[in-house]
C-alpha cells in the first residue's frame, strides 16, 4: 500500500512508559471498539457500546485504570503488525532470542440473531518457531478506571462483576498445559510458554450482570466468521481505481465505527486525547455528529455502500424527529439528545493533558452548517426507497423552511467555538447548500408543496451576501467570518460543495492565501488559534481533514502535481496499519487528538475520489449574487 510504513520496532521486555497515539490499532465489532498498543496492551475499551463507561482506560491514565496485555516475558528483538488482508483482524508478530510468536486480536461482529448482544475480545497466541515465554496481565476497571470489580475464579475461567456489568475470561490451549490464572495485586496474570504449532486462546466477554453467564464460543470458528464478515463487506465496494488500498482501509475503519443496531456513526473511538500535549482542547468524540455522519454517508454512497446509507437515513429520521428548531448538532448512537459534559477527575489524562471530559457541551450549540450537510445527504436518497425518500423529503422541507428564517443569525460554526457566536463564512455557504440541494430535490421529485419562490430568493440572498461579506478583496480570499481578516481552512470546502466553480479566481485566491498563512511545515491548520476568538487557549496540531481538503482543492484548480505531493505526504502520516488521528504535530512528528478520527478518514477518501475522477463538485444553479 502506497505511503505505508512497515511496523518493525525494537523493544525492551514488557510495556513502554505509555504509547503514542499512532502506536495503537483498532479492533471492533460494529458496536464498540478497542485500541491495542504495539506492546500488545489493550488500553481503551468501552463496553457494551462506544459511549459506555470504559473498562480499560489506561490510555487516559495508568495501567491501574484498566488494561489487558499479552506480550513475551523476555526481551524483544522486534515486533511487526498488520491487519489480515481485507479485515479488521490484527496480527502482531513478536520476536525474541528464543523464537517467535504471533498474537491475533479481533472482535467478532455481533449479528441481528445475537439477541443478547454479548461482546467479546478474542486473542490467540500462536507459536511460530522456538519456544517463547509469555505473560498475560489483565486489570478490569469499570467506570473509566474507577471501579474495581469483584472477581471469582474457577479452573481456567474468571468472572468479574460490578453493578450492571459482568466480564468473563476464558483461557484455552492447544498443545500447552492448562493456562494458570493467578491473582497478583488487583490484577490477574498468567505465565505460559508456546512452541511452534502450539496455541493459547483468551476470550473476554461482556454481558449484563443480571443475565446468566454467557456461553463459551469457539474462538477459531469466531475467527473464521469475522474474517468472512469483513471480506464480504469489502467486496461490495464499487471503486476500482489506483487508490483502492487507501480507500479500503479508511472505509473499513468508518464501518467499524458504525453502531450496527442504529446506523449511527461515531466521530472517534476515544475521548479527551489532546489536540496539544498538556493542553485543554480535549473533547469526547464518541457520539454522532450530523456533520461527520453526513460526510460519511456521502463517501459510502460514492463507494457503493447503499445499505449503510439507508441505515444512516433511518437513524437520522429517528434522531431529529420533532420541529426543525430542535435539531441538534450531536446525538448519541441511538439518537438520544442528552449528553451532559462532565470531568472524570480521577484520571490524569493522556500524558497529563487535562481535563478528561465525558459528554460534550457542543450538543447545545447552534451550528448553521449542519443543515447544509444533512439536506445534501438526504438529497442523495436512492429513488427506489420510496418509504425513506418521502419521509426524508418531508424532513428536508421542514429544515429548509426553518433555515429561511435562521440563516441570518450568527452561530458557533464547524469548529464549535466556545466564544461568542459569529457570522462564519463556511456556515453561510452550507446554508446556501441546503437551499440549493432542496430546490433541486423538489424540482426532481416534488412530493410536498413548498414555497419554491421563497427558497430561491433566500438561496440567492445568501450567495450574494457571502460573496460580498465573506470575501476580502485586499487579501483576495474568503475569510473565517464576515468582515474578518482571519483565514479559515473550512473555506476550502467552498469549491467542494459547488458554491463556486474551480475556475473562479476567488477559489484560487483562497487556496493560495491558506497555503501562505495557514500551512505549517507542509500541513494545513484549521485557523490561527493565537488570534481567533474561539474561547480557548491557543495551540493545536495541523488538522488532517483540512490538509486533505487542500489536496482536493489543488487537484480541482489544476495544480495536480502539487496535489499529489501533498496527498502522498499525508498518506505517510498514517500509522503502520493505516489509521489516522484528528491532528498531527509536524514539529514533534506525532499524532494528536482523538483516534481513529472519522473526519480524517472521510477527507482522505474524498481526496482519493477527487484524484481518481470519481468525485466532481456538484454544479450550482446560477444565482443573482454570483
Amino acid at each position: 500500500m502506497a505511503g505505508r510504513k512497515k511496523a518493525v520496532r525494537r523493544m525492551k521486555a514488557g510495556p513502554l512508559h505509555g504509547s503514542r497515539i499512532e502506536e495503537y490499532a483498532m479492533i471492533g465489532d460494529c458496536r464498540t471498539g478497542a485500541l491495542v498498543s504495539i506492546e500488545g496492551s489493550i488500553d481503551w475499551l468501552c463496553w457494551p457500546d462506544f459511549a459506555s463507561g470504559a473498562c480499560f482506560a489506561a490510555l487516559l491514565g495508568t495501567r491501574d485504570h484498566g488494561h489487558w496485555q499479552i506480550v513475551p516475558a523476555k526481551k524483544l528483538k522486534s515486533c511487526r503488525r498488520q491487519y489480515q488482508p481485507h479485515t479488521m483482524i490484527l496480527e502482531t508478530s513478536y520476536e525474541t532470542a528464543d523464537g517467535e510468536v504471533l498474537l491475533t486480536d479481533f472482535m467478532p461482529p455481533r449479528t441481528d440473531r445475537d439477541k443478547r448482544g454479548d461482546s467479546s475480545i478474542m486473542r490467540i497466541v500462536t507459536g511460530v518457531r522456538g519456544k517463547v515465554a509469555m505473560r498475560m496481565d489483565l486489570a478490569i476497571r469499570f467506570d473509566y478506571g474507577r471501579t474495581v470489580p469483584w472477581v471469582t475464579k474457577s479452573d481456567q475461567e474468571l468472572h468479574a462483576v460490578a453493578g450492571p456489568d459482568m466480564v468473563v475470561l476464558r483461557a484455552r490451549s492447544k498443545g500447552v498445559k492448562k493456562i494458570p490464572l493467578d491473582g497478583e495485586g488487583m490484577s490477574t496474570v498468567s505465565e505460559f510458554a508456546v512452541r511452534a504449532g502450539e496455541s493459547v486462546t483468551f476470550a473476554l466477554t461482556h454481558s449484563s450482570a443480571m443475565d446468566p453467564v454467557p456461553k463459551e464460543k469457539n474462538v477459531q470458528r469466531a475467527l473464521s466468521l469475522t474474517r468472512n464478515y469483513w471480506k464480504k463487506w469489502v467486496t461490495r465496494s464499487t471503486y476500482r481505481g489506483d487508490l483502492a488500498d487507501e480507500i479500503e482501509r479508511s472505509l473499513m475503519t468508518l464501518k467499524a465505527m458504525t453502531y450496527q443496531p442504529s446506523g449511527g456513526i461515531v466521530a472517534a473511538l476515544t475521548t479527551s486525547l489532546p489536540e496539544k500535549i498538556g493542553g485543554e482542547r480535549n473533547w469526547d468524540y464518541r457520539y454522532c455528529w450530523l456533520r461527520d455522519t453526513s460526510f460519511t454517508l456521502l463517501v459510502l454512497m460514492h463507494a457503493g455502500y447503499t445499505e449503510e446509507a439507508v441505515a444512516w437515513r433511518r437513524w437520522l429520521l429517528r434522531a431529529v424527529a420533532g420541529t426543525p428548531d430542535q435539531v441538534q448538532t450531536i446525538y448519541s448512537i441511538n439518537g438520544e439528545r442528552q449528553m451532559p459534559e462532565w470531568v472524570a477527575d480521577w484520571l490524569p489524562g493522556y500524558e497529563n493533558s487535562l481535563p478528561v471530559r465525558i459528554g460534550n457541551a457542543a450538543v447545545d450549540q447552534f451550528q448553521l452548517d449542519v443543515f447544509g450537510e444533512v439536506v445534501s445527504a438526504l438529497a442523495k436518497t436512492p429513488q427506489a426507497e420510496d418509504d425513506i425518500r418521502v419521509s426524508a423529503s418531508a424532513l428536508q422541507v421542514a429544515i429548509v423552511d426553518h433555515l429561511c428564517t435562521v440563516w441570518p443569525e450568527p452561530d458557533e460554526g464547524i469548529w464549535e467555538v466556545r466564544g461568542e457566536r459569529q457570522h462564519f463564512t463556511h456556515s453561510k455557504v452550507m446554508a446556501w447548500v441546503a437551499l440549493d440541494r432542496a430546490i433541486k430535490q423538489h424540482e426532481r421529485f416534488g412530493e410536498h408543496s413548498v414555497d419554491l419562490k421563497r427558497w430561491k430568493k433566500n438561496r440567492d440572498m445568501i450567495h450574494k451576501e457571502v460573496c460580498e461579506k465573506g470575501f476580502n478583496k485586499k487579501m483576495n480570499s474568503f475569510t473565517q467570518s464576515y468582515g474578518s481578516k482571519d483565514l479559515d481552512a473550512s473555506c476550502l470546502r467552498i469549491v467542494l460543495v459547488g458554491f463556486l466553480s474551480p475556475d473562479d479566481p476567488r477559489i484560487r485566491g483562497t487556496v493560495e492565501a491558506i497555503e501562505k498563512h495557514l500551512m505549517k511545515d507542509g500541513f494545513v491548520m484549521r485557523y490561527n488559534t493565537k488570534v481567533a476568538k474561539d474561547g480557548l487557549p491557543s495551540g493545536e496540531g495541523a488538522f488532517l481533514a483540512c490538509s486533505f481538503w487542500m489536496v482536493s482543492n489543488l487537484w480541482l484548480i489544476g495544480r495536480r502535481d502539487d496535489a499529489m505531493v501533498l496527498f502522498k505526504r499525508l498518506l505517510e502520516l498514517r500509522n503502520d496499519v493505516g489509521l489516522l488521528a484528528e491532528e498531527y504535530d509536524p514539529v514533534a512528528k506525532r499524532m494528536l487528538g482523538n483516534f481513529p478520527q472519522a473526519l480524517s478518514h472521510i477527507a482522505l477518501v474524498h481526496a482519493a475520489f477527487a484524484i481518481s475522477g470519481a468525485f466532481v463538485p456538484e454544479k450550482r444553479t446560477e444565482s443573482k449574487g454570483g
